[in-house]
């Protein structure tokens, strides 16, 4: 109930005392573990272990050998283009059940496309309405550079997918070859590969926005 107090009372020092700020939304959350794991009633527990992948993701690099290892500082140099823009958005492929892991492995080019998804954001906001300025591809597992630049170059021929005119489009990618470990009888599948983005868009406006409207409601 006070989520949208505990969200905007903590922004300001956010603002002015982080670097960097990853925006997770527990609505966004209920509804992946709904659609792609097929749980009713996701818990905290749920929630937590989707969170827990990203922040693995995002720490595997200062923990396992890759072809392309991100160090955290680079999370601000390459998605920062001014101090108080520091608000990226999270999104992880793929988050699917066991059933559906045995039947099928997702390649690099499917897990890529599918984190451009509204869908498999860990924030409620539609990307599309706004514009990218930065975006981080971290990628885990068997995942070898090739694959990854031919998934990009479609990525940037869609032109859905738009960055900032006063912001260079590149994109900053990590590779790890650790693959991502699961919690043992857990809901998420073990799988080959994922990938987590981290991106700075111009849509997290969105998100402000409805979470100033909730706040003005209480």
């Amino acid at each position: 109930v006070v989520e949208p107090y505990n969200s905007v009372l903590c922004a300001h020092a956010m603002m002015e005392h982080s670097d960097v700020a990853f925006m997770v939304d527990n609505e966004a959350l209920y509804d992946i573990c709904r659609r792609n794991l097929g749980i009713e009633r996701p818990t905290y527990t749920n929630l937590n272990r989707l969170i827990a992948q990203c922040i693995s993701s995002v720490t595997a690099s200062l923990r396992f050998d890759g072809a392309l290892n991100v160090d955290l500082t680079e999370f601000q140099t390459n998605l920062v283009p001014y101090p108080r823009i520091h608000f990226p958005l999270c999104a992880f492929a793929p988050v699917i059940s066991a059933e559906i892991a045995y039947h099928e492995q997702l390649s690099v080019a499917e897990i890529t496309n599918s984190v451009f998804e509204p869908a498999n954001q860990m924030v409620k906001c539609d990307p599309r309405h706004g514009k990218y300025m930065a975006c981080c591809m971290m990628y885990r597992g068997d995942v070898v550079p090739k694959d990854v630049n031919a998934a990009i170059g479609t990525i940037k021929t869609k032109r859905t997918i738009r960055f900032v005119d006063w912001c260079p489009g590149g994109f900053k990618i990590g590779i790890n070859y650790q693959p991502p470990t699961v919690v043992p009888g857990g809901d998420l599948a073990k799988v080959q590969r994922s990938v987590l983005m981290i991106s700075n868009t111009t849509a997290i406006a969105e998100v402000m926005g409805r979470m100033d409207h909730k706040f003005d409601l209480m």
